[in-house]
């Protein structure tokens, strides 16, 4: 499996343990009030890039990669500020969430340089 498989593979496995995360977490593990929270509906907003992500569309992969910084930020607030079992969870939301950036970024960063060095090469032409 070559590096951009890799990367790729990371990405997608990430966002659905994520996903899966947010759900458990905010109806059964460690939910703000007893039997569930409305907080669960955040998994909701972490389905919009699936299916971008699973044809490997580097726009969604783009826009993505800034959109989850909301659930590291979210994830470091909660792990500092949350007690008990939550504070646990929260770090593993923002391990997840570092993660899926990160190889998102690395997936990109070719296709990155080779658009710059595209239009580098048609504005000397």
């Amino acid at each position: 499996m070559n590096g951009s498989r890799l990367l790729h593979r990371i990405c997608v496995i990430s966002l659905l343990l994520l996903i899966v995360l947010c759900v458990a977490w905010e109806l059964w593990l460690a939910p703000l009030r007893p039997g569930g929270s409305w907080l669960v509906l955040k998994a909701l907003l972490l389905w919009l890039p699936l299916r971008g992500l699973l044809k490997r569309n580097l726009y969604t992969m783009q826009w993505s990669s800034m959109f989850i910084l909301l659930f590291v930020a979210e994830g470091i607030v909660r792990g500092m500020s949350d007690s008990g079992p939550s504070s646990v969870l929260a770090w593993i939301e923002t391990a997840l969430s570092v993660l899926f950036f990160l190889c998102t970024i690395l997936y990109l960063r070719p296709f990155k340089r080779a658009a710059r060095t595209r239009v580098a090469h048609t504005k000397s032409s």
